[in-house]
């Protein structure tokens, strides 16, 4: 095992959004393995902000009581939305209340980069392949329930959306 930072023992907390369908995080549960394996890191977790465990108070709890004092989360998330700016910093600070010895820093997003361009223009090219959207066969619905009273799908018009969007000066209007 390798040490960052000095000889500063670091371990990861890979958090995802969550979902209600089984294995939706393997992808995620394959890098988090493909990072530990490096040797990179003291220990790599994997959670979940909602939906399926396990959530981010039990792994920040196995990563402290396996003695780590060196945490950084990084979000298994693309856009700087309110998970991002609010929800997980504040789920962060509320759990590490509990342990004071404990740094723990809240890394960026996936974001943007230069090899996210290259992972969809090979994902474009695989799907040149496959067959029409109709020929797929689908599970039902039913397979996967919501929760008593949760929306599947929040729908906003354009026109409403508009009054919440701030154009940062980069003439396209999000965030990067």
């Amino acid at each position: 095992m390798k040490a960052m930072d000095g000889g500063e023992k670091i371990s990861v907390i890979l958090m995802g959004h969550g979902s209600r369908v089984p294995d939706a995080s393997r992808s995620m549960e394959m890098v988090a393995q493909a990072l530990a394996a490096c040797g990179r890191y003291w220990m790599v977790e994997v959670c979940h902000m909602s939906r399926m465990g396990p959530f981010f108070p039990e792994a920040l709890k196995k990563l402290v009581e396996a003695g780590a004092r060196r945490i950084i989360l990084i979000p298994y998330f693309l856009h700087m939305g309110l998970h991002m700016r609010l929800d997980i910093p504040e789920m962060m600070r509320e759990e590490v209340a509990k342990y004071p010895d404990v740094k723990l820093s809240f890394g960026p997003s996936l974001g943007f980069d230069q090899a996210l361009v290259d992972l969809v223009a090979r994902r474009i090219e695989d799907a040149g392949q496959l067959p029409d959207v109709r020929e797929l066969e689908l599970a039902p619905r039913e397979s996967y329930p919501l929760p008593e009273g949760e929306m599947e799908f929040v729908a906003m018009p354009p026109e409403e959306a508009q009054k919440y969007h701030k154009d940062h000066g980069d003439g396209h209007g999000h965030d990067h």
